[in-house]
C-alpha cells in the first residue's frame, strides 16, 4: 500500500483503486469539499505524473477519456481549486509522492490496463439527491427528476414562466461553462424536442447563469449526476444493429483468420488484453469453462 498524506488531502492506493479524500485546507477548492471521496479504480486510470516545485509540488491523475461523468462535462475547464485530481505536495515529501507514481505505475503495468477511452463511466458520479443555487437560480436533482427554481436576479421572462421540473429520460444533453472574464457561465439542459439552437442562458428555462462566483462550479457536480445516468457519449449506438454479444467478443476477435505473411506484426499487447478479459469472464461466471477453454485457446494460436 501507497499512502501520502498532505493538508491539500489524502491519496492511497491499495493496488486496485487510488482513495482521494479531500483536505482542509483553505486551498482546497468548495467542488472537492463538497464531492468528499472518491475512490478511482485502476481501470479508470490512463497515468500518473509528480511534478516537482520550488515550494510544492503537483502529483496528478490521468483518467480515461470518459471514464469520469464529472470530467466529462466539464471538458477540462475545472478551476484549478476544484479538480479532485491535482494534489498539492510540500518539497520535503517528494520521495514519498515519487514512491506513490511508481506503485501506480507499476500496477498500471502488470495488470496491462488499456489507457484508451472508455465506452462507459468507470465512477459512479457524485450522490443524489444534490441541490445547488447559484447564478439566478437553484438546480435539484433526486436521481429521477431535474427541477429548477429561480430568484430575484433572474430575468423577467424567465422567471414568469414559473420553476421547471422534469424527468432525466427527457434530458438529450447536460452541458456545465464555468464564467470566464466578462463571460457568464451556465448549465444547461436540452430536452427531447428542444429547438437545436436555444436562447442565451439568461434567458432560457432550461438554464441556470452563473455569474462567476465561489458556489457556480458546484453546478458542475449536478451536471455529472446528471450525465452519468444518460447513456454513455460514446456507447455503442443501439441502432447499428446487434454484434458479437460481450461474452464472445474477445474469442471471435482473437480467432479471426491469421494475419498473411508480410502483413504485419501481431499485436502481443491486444492478444494478452484479450487473454486476460476472457479469463475475468471466466471467473465472473460470464463464460463456461468449455467456452473458456476455446477462447483462451484461440488467443494463444495467435501468438
Amino acid at each position: 500500500m501507497a499512502e501520502i498524506i498532505q493538508k491539500d488531502g489524502t491519496w492511497t492506493f491499495d493496488g486496485d483503486a487510488v482513495r482521494i479524500v479531500p483536505g482542509r485546507d483553505k486551498g482546497v477548492g468548495l467542488l472537492r469539499q463538497t464531492l468528499g471521496e472518491v475512490i478511482v479504480p485502476l481501470r479508470a486510470l490512463a497515468g500518473i505524473s509528480y511534478e516537482p516545485g520550488r515550494k510544492a509540488g503537483r502529483l496528478r491523475l490521468r483518467l480515461r477519456d470518459g471514464a469520469d461523468p464529472l470530467l466529462q462535462v466539464t471538458g477540462g475547464r475545472l478551476p484549478e481549486a476544484s479538480d479532485p485530481y491535482r494534489l498539492a505536495v510540500e518539497s520535503d515529501r517528494s520521495g514519498v509522492a515519487e514512491y506513490f507514481v511508481d506503485e501506480v505505475r507499476n500496477a498500471l503495468l502488470l495488470d496491462q490496463v488499456d489507457p484508451g477511452p472508455a465506452d462507459s463511466y468507470l465512477l459512479p458520479g457524485p450522490a443524489v439527491p444534490i441541490t445547488v443555487g447559484a447564478g439566478d437560480g437553484t438546480v435539484a436533482f433526486d436521481g429521477d427528476r431535474v427541477s429548477l427554481d429561480w430568484n430575484w436576479t433572474t430575468e423577467e421572462a424567465k422567471r414568469s414562466g414559473g420553476p421547471r421540473e422534469f424527468r432525466i429520460a427527457d434530458v438529450r444533453s447536460v452541458a456545465w461553462h464555468p464564467s470566464r472574464g466578462l463571460e457568464n457561465g451556465w448549465i444547461r439542459f436540452a430536452l427531447a424536442g428542444a429547438p437545436a439552437a436555444p436562447p442565451p442562458p439568461k434567458y432560457d428555462p432550461c438554464a441556470v447563469e452563473l455569474f462567476g462566483f465561489k458556489k457556480d462550479p458546484l453546478m458542475a457536480l449536478v451536471a455529472a449526476a446528471v450525465a452519468v445516468r444518460m447513456a454513455h457519449p460514446a456507447a455503442p449506438d443501439p441502432e447499428a444493429g446487434p454484434g458479437p454479444t460481450p461474452a464472445l467478443a474477445p474469442a471471435l476477435a482473437a480467432d479471426g483468420p491469421a494475419a498473411p505473411a508480410g502483413a504485419g506484426a501481431v499485436d502481443h499487447d491486444a492478444l494478452l488484453r484479450r487473454l486476460r478479459e476472457v479469463g475475468e469472464m471466466h471467473q465472473a461466471g460470464i463464460l463456461t469453462a468449455e467456452e473458456f477453454a476455446t477462447a483462451k485457446a484461440a488467443i494463444l494460436g495467435r501468438f
